[in-house]
């Protein structure tokens, strides 16, 4: 009774869709193209991360029917050109689900979720006919700090890897000297260089201690806004002006103030 559901509530969506894209449907949805809904998508895709973050089951729904809408538009449209329906995509990740968990649908052993990860890239590879890099399927409008915790796992997964966290610790000490070394001798460019190292390092350590970075700082960004917004609050309820005209100690007086609140 379920799989019915599911699929006549599927199916209605389909429907619903075609029905916009078709002669006498929405202006708005009809003019869409493929390159039109890229911002709808990474707009939907982050909107269900804050909901994720929310906690709260009802926004969470929601916003995953707004990013499966993107699916099933994307698949309208490829459809009314011939080049595949929303059935060949659910086809294609369905095949892929099962080729990739051997484990589970054939006679491969992988006890441990890290077993699993490393069988998976080896079957990509293998699937690839041995012709796409490791790093190929990393989207290159990833978040760079997301895109390098990325590329260390799918390192790590093949053994490339530091043994222990002290390891990358020690990493990122030398890639600091090598920055200081670069802001001493002036050179801008072997600066950006040496900062891209120490940023790198800096996401294999929070990968090697279990954080995710891009979400770290993340956090750190709204922790300063909250925290200099709360600083804003205090020095106007102090002064005319606020913090116009205050000395950095001044400020940093503020700021302290508003980290204790």
């Amino acid at each position: 009774l379920k799989n019915e559901r599911v699929a006549r509530a599927f199916l209605e969506l389909c429907g619903i869709v075609h029905r916009l894209r078709a002669p006498g449907g929405c202006p708005w949805d009809r003019e869409q193209t493929p390159s039109s809904l890229k911002p709808y998508i990474i707009e939907e895709a982050y909107e269900v991360l804050d909901a994720i973050d929310s906690g709260a089951p009802e926004p969470l729904c929601e916003e995953l029917g707004d990013l499966l809408l993107q699916v099933v538009l994307q698949s309208e449209i490829a459809d009314e050109a011939q080049s595949f329906d929303i059935a060949d995509v659910t086809n294609a990740i369905s095949r892929k689900l099962v080729s990739r968990h051997p484990h589970v649908f054939g006679d491969a052993q992988a006890k441990t979720a890290a077993q699993v990860l490393t069988n998976w890239e080896k079957l990509k590879h293998r699937e690839s006919g041995g012709q796409k890099g490791l790093f190929d399927g990393l989207p290159r409008g990833l978040p760079a700090l997301q895109r390098a915790a990325r590329m260390g796992e799918k390192a790590g997964r093949l053994g490339f890897d530091w043994p222990s966290t002290t390891g990358v610790r020690e990493k990122v000490d030398e890639e600091l000297a090598e920055l200081e070394e670069a802001v001493t001798s002036g050179d801008r460019d072997a600066m950006t260089h040496e900062l891209g190292d120490v940023l790198f390092s800096i996401a294999q350590w929070a990968r090697h201690l279990g954080l995710q970075p891009e979400e770290s700082l993340a956090a750190g960004c709204e922790r300063f806004k909250t925290r200099f917004s709360r600083m804003q609050a205090l020095a106007v309820a102090d002064r005319e002006g606020g913090l116009d005209g205050l000395s950095i100690d001044e400020m940093e007086a503020y700021w302290q103030r508003a980290k204790r609140q």
